[in-house]
Order: C-alpha cells, then sequence, then structure tokens
C-alpha cells in the first residue's frame, strides 16, 4: 500500500474521510540547488503580497495551487521567528503580552516555541497530489473525527502509543508544522487567534499534522482496514466514513433486511 502516488494518496484520502480541503504536502527547502529543482519543475505561484503562512496554505487546500513563500513574501513576524528568519526581540515579546500575565512569562512562552533550526531559504505548500517532491509534512484541516481516524491510523502505522500533541499560545499552522518536522512525529493542533482569523480556519475545525515520510504508511493502513471490514469507519466498523452516528447498545435502532432472496439450487 505504501507504493500508492501522491495522487492516489490524495484521492483515497478525500474520499474516505470526505475531506473538504485538500491535504497540503509542505516543503521547507534549505539546499539552493533542491529550490532551484522545485522552481524547474513545479508549477507554481508566489503571493502578490506578504502574507501569513496560514494564508498562503489557503491557496494550497482551497484553490488547489502550489504556492511558494520565499522570506519577502511572508508578513507575519510569529512565522518568521518559528522559520528562523527573525530574531526573538522585545517587540515579538511584547506582542504577546494579550496571551499571557506579564513580559516575564511572554518571554518564556515565545522562547519555547518550536523553531526551524537549519538555514530556511523557501517553503512550499500545495495540494498532497501535486507534490513534485517528498513532503516534509502533510497538514490537514479536518473535523474531530476525520482528525480522530488520521492520528488512530498514524499511531497504528507508526506502532507509537499515546500520541503527544504540541500546542502554542499562537503561531498554530506555522509553529504546529514545525513541530511535526523537528520531531518527526504527528502532531494535532487548534487553531490560533492569527490562523482563525487571517488563515480562515472555521471553528470546528482542528490542524492535524503528519510526518512526510509516514504520509504512505498512514494511507495503507486505511486502505488496509476498508479491504478488511468493508468501510473506513472506525466508529462503526464496516461501514463508510463517518459511519452512523447511532449509541453502540441502543436496542430500538435497528434494521432487519427485509427482502432476503429465496435460497436457489445450484
Amino acid at each position: 500500500m505504501e507504493t500508492m502516488t501522491y495522487q492516489e494518496m490524495q484521492r483515497m484520502l478525500m474520499d474516505e474521510l470526505r475531506l473538504m480541503h485538500y491535504p497540503i504536502a509542505i516543503k521547507y527547502f534549505f539546499d539552493q540547488s533542491e529550490l532551484d529543482a522545485f522552481k524547474a519543475k513545479a508549477e507554481y505561484y508566489l503571493p502578490a503580497k506578504a502574507l501569513t503562512f496560514c494564508q498562503a496554505e489557503l491557496g494550497a487546500r482551497m484553490e488547489g495551487l502550489t504556492v511558494l513563500m520565499g522570506r519577502e513574501q511572508l508578513g507575519c513576524s510569529n512565522a518568521k521567528c518559528v522559520f528562523g528568519w527573525k530574531e526573538i526581540d522585545a517587540a515579538e515579546i511584547k506582542g504577546h503580552l494579550k496571551y499571557v500575565r506579564d513580559l516575564e512569562q511572554a518571554e518564556r512562552f515565545v522562547r519555547s516555541k518550536p523553531r526551524l533550526s537549519g538555514e530556511l531559504l523557501a517553503v512550499a505548500v500545495s495540494p498532497l497530489a501535486d507534490a513534485v517532491f517528498p513532503p516534509d509534512v502533510v497538514h490537514f484541516y479536518c473535523d474531530n473525527m476525520q482528525a480522530y481516524h488520521l492520528v488512530v491510523d498514524w499511531m497504528s502505522a507508526r506502532d507509537i502509543h499515546p500520541l503527544r500533541p504540541n500546542m502554542t499560545i499562537n503561531s498554530a499552522a506555522c509553529g504546529g508544522n514545525v513541530q511535526c518536522f523537528n520531531t518527526g512525529e504527528a502532531n494535532v493542533f487548534l487553531a490560533c487567534s492569527g490562523s482563525y482569523n487571517a488563515g480562515k480556519t472555521e471553528r470546528g475545525e482542528i490542524n492535524v499534522a503528519i510526518p512526510g515520510a509516514d504520509i504512505g504508511k498512514l494511507a495503507g493502513r486505511l486502505a488496509e482496514r476498508k479491504a478488511a471490514t468493508g468501510g473506513a469507519s472506525l466508529t462503526r466498523s464496516g461501514q463508510p466514513f463517518p459511519g452512523a452516528d447511532i449509541c453502540k447498545n441502543c436496542p430500538l435502532i435497528v434494521f432487519k433486511k427485509g427482502n432476503a432472496p429465496a435460497d436457489t439450487e445450484a
């Protein structure tokens, strides 16, 4: 199952989990030759004006575009710090006072965010199906039960339990995915104030970040379950996602076949 193409993975994930948005393939470029190869191979778009990282993701998850973002295209100081494009200075710390009790707590919280350690040149986001290089992270904007299925399949595929999410007071989309990249483990996190407003995250949506190296394993686990049970659902085994929303032991909501064919002799 791990030999599926990215196109096949995206099609299956969207069909079986009823995703509303394309899974976002995120690629961090630290090598100039790799970035040059991407520019030569991919059909990509640049933000016309400086955007936040979660705004750049809108192009990928809603419009199906491949968006390349360099330092000059990123207009978010939080994401710049997470990407290593800006030092943590007094202004950055002061900008977090609305979340915390005092300046000392603000500094501790800002400095505890995940950060990229290498010299980042650019970051690209695209629908998973359009990834021209293996993604570093695959980011899903999804609902509660979609997130549940994704992380349960990841835990099963990787034999890791329990999941240990990492969430910060802001920098959700930028920091949450960098955490996944840095650790090599899946992450589940809520929208921050910026990704809710600027990134247009719906109130019921949850972020799931899957290491790019694991997306084939996750897709394979989903395909295995469907082949074994007949459906993708974990809540109602054998049913299509999401499965009937019925209490497991309810004695009232039961269905019996009414037109069973008569036995016939061979």
